[in-house]
């Protein structure tokens, strides 16, 4: 679970242009200011990246979900 966290940080601070290691599980996206569709565009990064489907319904908008699913999606 670390390597996907560590991975998701590093697509969120890069696309926020800010330090992957502010970024916790318990991070919102709201907090991130991210909109949807930036949320969209990440689970379509991280789709390609991790070669899993991201059930976005399953996020309920925090980091950790977001790497629940991811690590679900992979088993």
């Amino acid at each position: 679970m670390e390597n996907i966290m560590s991975k998701v940080a590093e697509a969120l601070a890069e696309r926020r242009g800010s330090d992957p290691q502010e970024i916790t599980a318990e991070t919102r996206f709201n907090d991130l200011a991210l909109d949807s569709l930036d949320v969209a565009e990440l689970v379509m990064d991280l789709e390609d990246a991790f070669n899993v489907t991201i059930d976005i319904t399953q996020v309920d908008g925090t980091v950790g979900d977001l790497v629940r699913v991811i690590q679900e999606a992979a088993q």
